[in-house]
This record gives structure tokens, sequence and C-alpha cells, in this order.
């Protein structure tokens, strides 16, 4: 089968193409900006990229047409194909019909963790030899594939994969996961998010309850013990069996998370399932979040035979996600710091994870938190209010405004006093964060967009501070 792909460089719709180009189709695609990471990856792949929605592109003739979310009506090549009626399916519908089926698909969703916590449970599954597919909303450390099929000849093989609640398509207003039909199901959490489609929380649990809905009686759903949102909608209706994590430590019903205490051992963790200590939890990943991300990704091993000592062995040498606290350079004494963080809950609990974590990163002076506001959610302003809250352990805060905010986040931020720093000036912020920054700083910058290169132009700034300061001492002492 020939099939072409409008949208085709978004992560997800990236990932479809892989894994269709690996199944042996015939892949080609456009975008309105074919870029790297995900050209690259793509040409590798032999997929052709057309940059663009051109009318002309109706001379590929493929097979069928696959029309990723980002795609809306009036959109030029999509009108065409519509008015032609020529055959075409969302990017969810197609993978659920000739990937998924007779998988034994591990389905991982919630409103912060996903790619984390797929990304753990694909290589958990991995180390134990199951040689699992997996499609996963970003990169994983371990290499630049963000899609792999694996073995797809035995029956209830798994596939792992990031359930995202985003809408299907411009023909499907249902959230994408709704298509996977899972197994297995983690549902890590669950708060209000993606105001450019939900009115409100509600509206988004009625999308969790028809992912539950799908599930067969021998089904396992991991879930979240902490989140009244999960509650309610396993209370509307859930057939498969149902386990729960983060329960308090002395429970002898569910999968615990117990800080360890200091003895002979150095893991920050145990876990325990009924009451039962079941092993040390060694993580690369800091922050308490990401070692309950991990504790779901063990539960949800067991579906598919993995125990929770060889899941443990497995998350020792997880090496990350990229990304997701990744240092991407070091210059004038600082680390640059690489987030996707865009909610105000994942906010927190990123920066209070980098500042724990900082004298493992040989850095002892402030951390300077940096944001953009980029998600729809954000742009809209509806999380505004719990932003200063969100950034309140950072010792200073500088916050772009780019294209499309439509609010003041300085006026936001006001909470903060002078600690806090708001334009809409990139080159402003630039300046201001290297002026600010001392040797022994952390310098986080969190957006689930690529932040103008803002990594690289700040380890740049710096390494020429470093200079000048050099070139400076060295003429003081000539002097």
């Amino acid at each position: 089968m020939h099939i072409h792909i409008l949208g085709i460089c978004g992560t997800f719709m990236g990932g479809v193409a892989q894994l269709a180009r690996e199944a042996g189709h015939t892949v080609t695609g456009c975008d309105k900006n074919v870029y790297p990471p995900m050209s690259d990856a793509l040409e590798a792949a032999g997929i052709g990229l057309i940059e663009g929605y051109g009318v002309d592109q109706l001379a590929v003739k493929p097979d069928l047409w696959i029309v990723g979310n980002a795609v809306s009506r009036g959109n030029p090549l999509l009108e065409a194909i519509l008015n032609a009626g020529l055959p075409y399916s969302s990017g969810p519908q197609w993978m659920s019909e000739n990937i998924l089926q007779g998988r034994h698909v591990l389905a991982v969703a919630g409103t912060h963790g996903k790619t984390t916590t797929t990304s753990m449970l694909a290589w958990i599954l991995s180390h134990a030899g199951l040689n699992p597919g997996y499609l996963i909303g970003g990169v994983p450390a371990w290499g630049e594939k963000s899609a792999k099929l694996g073995d797809a000849t035995r029956a209830f093989s798994p596939f792992v994969i990031e359930a995202d609640e985003y809408d299907t398509a411009f023909c499907d207003k249902r959230s994408k996961f709704v298509h996977y039909r899972p197994r297995t199901a983690i549902l890590n959490n669950l708060e209000y998010d993606h105001a450019d489609i939900f009115p409100n929380l509600e509206a988004i649990e009625t999308q969790f309850h028809h992912l539950v809905r799908t599930m067969p009686s021998e089904g396992l759903v991991v879930a979240n013990a902490l989140a009244p949102a999960l509650d309610r909608v396993l209370a509307r209706g859930c057939w498969s069996k149902v386990e729960r994590f983060d329960v308090p430590p002395e429970s002898e019903n569910g999968w615990a998370l117990l800080e360890n205490d200091g003895g002979v051992s150095d893991a920050p963790w145990r876990i325990a399932r009924d009451g039962r200590i079941l092993g040390e939890l060694r993580l690369a990943m800091p922050g308490r979040y990401n070692a309950l991300n991990a504790l779901a990704a063990v539960a949800a091993a067991g579906s598919v035979g993995v125990s929770p000592e060889r899941a443990l062995e497995a998350l020792a040498a997880f090496p990350g996600v990229r990304r997701r606290q990744e240092v991407k350079g070091r210059a004038y004494g600082c680390a640059v710091i690489d987030d996707f963080a865009h909610h105000p809950t994942a906010i927190r609990e990123t920066v209070g994870a980098v500042k724990d974590n900082m004298k493992r990163l040989g850095l002892n002076g402030r951390l300077l938190a940096v944001l953009e506001p980029r998600s729809n959610t954000m742009k809209l302003g509806t999380m505004k209010a719990a932003l200063a809250e969100s950034l309140a352990q950072a010792d200073r805060v500088f916050c772009y405004a780019g294209a499309g905010v439509r609010w003041e986040p300085g006026e936001a931020l006001a909470p903060l006093g002078d600690r806090a720093y708001a334009t809409h000036d990139f080159e402003a912020l630039l300046a201001h964060i290297v002026d600010a920054a001392r040797p022994g700083d952390a310098i986080l910058c969190m957006s689930n967009g690529a932040f103008g290169g803002i990594h690289g132009r700040l380890l740049e700034r710096l390494a020429q501070k470093e200079a000048q300061r050099a070139s400076q001492a060295e003429c003081d002492r000539e002097a």
C-alpha cells in the first residue's frame, strides 16, 4: 500500500510513517515545515517528503491519504482530497487497523509523564527480551527512533504506545487513544489541559471513560491512587482489573513508593506491592514524579510477564528521555538544561526536581527558570493564575511571551516580585539571562517547542562572557 501523510513531521505522525515503512508500505508525506530532526529520521527511513500542502500533490496518487490532526478544514490539499472523493483516514485509525491488530497494546495515558513512562515501559520490555513495538511521543535517549514495529509475528506480542488525549483529526474529534483498544492501560494522572479543544475537565474525563470502556475484562488498568479525576473515570464503569499505584506505604492493596531509609544502600527509593517490599529503584532521572512514572511502568510490565525484580534491574540502566531535564551543555560554570514542561503542575515538579538535583550535577549556585508559554492552553491564559506558584522554588524567573500569547506574563508573575522578568523580545530575554548568570547556576529552559534554539544561544553567549572575564582578569594581572 502507498500512503501519503499530511502533517508528517509531527511527533506522532512521524512515528506512524516510520512504522508503516517498517511494515513494508510505501510512504510519502508533506508538512508546512519540513525540518530536522524528524525530516532526517524520515528521509533515512526512505520516506519521501514534500514541503507545503500544494494541490499538485494529487499527482502522487497514493492508495490512501492519512490526515494528521494539525491539518484543518481550509487546507488546500485536504479540500482537494475531499472534493475528489479520495480515500482518507486518520493516523490513529490507520494505526489501529494496520499495526495494533492482534497485539497486546500497552497504552500510557495521563496529563503528565506519558513520554517518560512510555519510554520506561518500552525499555523494560526490551531489556526482558520481548522485542516490543512502540510509538513514543518524544525521542528516547537510547536511539534516534521514536517508533519501532517490534515482533509482530506472535499473537498478542507487546506494543507500547503513548496514548494522547488530544483529538484524532478534522473528521474525528474523539481522543486519539480511543482507537488503540489496549489490554493494559496506565492512567498516570488527570488534570485540565488542552483548553483549545476541551471546555472543562469533565469533557476529558469522558474521553478517558471511553478509553476504559474499550478494554477487555482480562485487561489491566494501572491507575494513580491520588487522582480524584481518575476515581470519577473508573466509577463511571470499568470492566478490567484495576491496580492502584502511589498508595500509602503501609497499604496492603496496591503499589507503593517508599523513600529509602539511607542504610547501606544508596538507592533513593524502594517499591512495594500489597505491603511487601519488592526491591530498590535506582533511576538516573531525578524527582519523585519520575519515580512514580517508573513505578507505574513496573506494574504494567507485569501484565506481559515481566517480574518487578527484572523491571527494576532494567530501570537501573534506563538512559532517560531527551528534553526531560536534559543537560544541553555547560559554559561559564553554568549548566543549561532543557525540559518539555509546559503545564503548571509539570513546571512545579520539574523546578523542584532540578533544584534538588543541583548538587548531583556539580552545581552550587542558583536555579534560573526560563519559561516559554507556548502550548495552546498556555497561550490562551487558562493556567496563568497558577504560573507564579509553579515557579516559586526558582531563584530567578525569566519568561518569554511569543506570538499568540493572549495575556501579559509580567502581570501573572507579579507575585514573584523582582525575582521575575517577562518580555516579548527574545534578544532582550537572552541578554537578561546571561547578565544574571553566575558560575554554579542551573539555567532550566522549559517549553514544548524549540524555544528559538535558546539552549545553544545561551551556551554561546555564556562562553563569550567567560572569555571576556578571563581576558579582563589577564589585563588586571598585567596592570
